[in-house]
């Protein structure tokens, strides 16, 4: 399936390779420590010579260095762990990904960009409080699953599962149904993850809203009968591919992959589901009696022959009638039949 927004073969992700964080760190510290003692050197110097301008000098590289290229050396180091990157910019120009765990130095003047630094596409759990008492009598259960975002800049490269919350859309019948999935994603690109869209998570959760959205218009709940259509409830596998792959191709831009997609809630809205209930019961009754009917049939069928070919009894049409009609009742019938003797002559 063809992404229907079209990419940009200008951004794309350039690796950077960074010096070693380690040696800038002790080299600056060592830096730091050399121009302290120059520092005090130049004022024992000046306070017992008095003005000379070498002194001057090395007062004034002395403090710049402590007090401004020091620390701004300091900016220059990251530190990464597993599965992370940093997109660094260089006045506004990209200039590469920094990835990989460790212990880095980049230039000190390099900032790094997330726009969906302290957002959250979705929860995974959710909780609902229906009155003030009830928050009042347990802020603990109130505060226990919300998950305060991280505000660090670093972008995890670690495999994400988004999961919406429940949508109410009509199936390809437009009967209301209530439907939530759940996708499984990752980042392949982070230069277009950041670029291409203001905030990839939020981005990303309206894209599968919307996806979601156009396949389940195009099946029905349920199929009828022995009909072999596809429904939401009974080709979940080939709709789940279907929407993975609706959703890769809105999403493809931001350079994001979808490894997987799976409808976790299924159900008729409240307002119908009652009366769908009644439907299906009705339809598991009808063929529930049809299986009885065939069943019976054969079985009077087969008694009819026996008693033919045995020559048990011989019968005329009358007869043959009753003991169908008799047959049928009992066996088609929902109680236990009541048997009557006749104790007289059989005419």
């Amino acid at each position: 399936m063809e992404s229907r927004t079209p990419t940009n073969p200008d951004l794309q992700e350039v690796e950077l390779h960074a010096a070693n964080g380690m040696i800038f760190l002790l080299g600056n510290l060592l830096l730091m420590f050399a121009w302290l003692a120059v520092l005090i050197l130049s004022i024992v110097a000046l306070s017992q010579n008095g003005s000379s301008l070498l002194g001057i000098l090395m007062l004034v590289l002395s403090v710049l260095y402590l007090f401004l290229i020091g620390p701004i050396l300091f900016g220059g180091l990251k530190v990464l762990k597993p599965n992370e990157a940093l997109v660094l910019t260089l006045f506004g120009r990209y200039v590469g990904t920094l990835k990989g765990p460790g212990f880095y130095f980049v230039n000190p003047f390099c900032s790094a960009v997330n726009p969906a630094a302290g957002t959250q596409a979705a929860t995974t759990a959710s909780f609902s409080i229906d009155s003030p008492t009830a928050a009042a009598s347990s802020p603990s259960a109130a505060r226990g699953n919300v998950t305060l975002p991280s505000l660090s800049k670093k972008i995890s490269l670690k495999t994400l599962t988004l999961n919406n919350d429940r949508q109410k859309i009509n199936d390809k019948l437009g009967n209301p149904v209530i439907i939530g999935i759940a996708v499984v994603w990752r980042i392949v690109d982070t230069a277009q993850a950041v670029f291409n869209v203001d905030n990839y998570k939020e981005f990303l959760s309206i894209q599968c809203d919307s996806a979601l959205r156009d396949i389940v218009r195009l099946y029905p709940y349920d199929a009828a009968g022995d009909s072999e259509e596809k429904s939401l409830r009974g080709s979940s596998q080939e709709i789940s591919e279907r929407l993975r792959r609706e959703i890769q191709a809105r999403v493809a831009f931001a350079g994001l992959e979808i490894l997987e997609a799976r409808i976790t809630q299924l159900a008729y809205a409240p307002e119908i589901a009652s009366a769908m209930l009644q439907r299906q019961q009705a339809a598991a009754i009808i063929d529930a009696r049809q299986m009885i009917v065939e069943g019976a049939v054969g079985m009077v069928e087969m008694a009819l022959s026996k008693l033919s070919e045995q020559q048990i009894v011989q019968l005329d049409e009358e007869r043959k009638a009753a003991m169908v009609s008799n047959l049928l009742v009992v066996l088609c019938a929902n109680r236990d039949a009541q048997p009557i003797v006749n104790s007289g002559s059989l005419y």
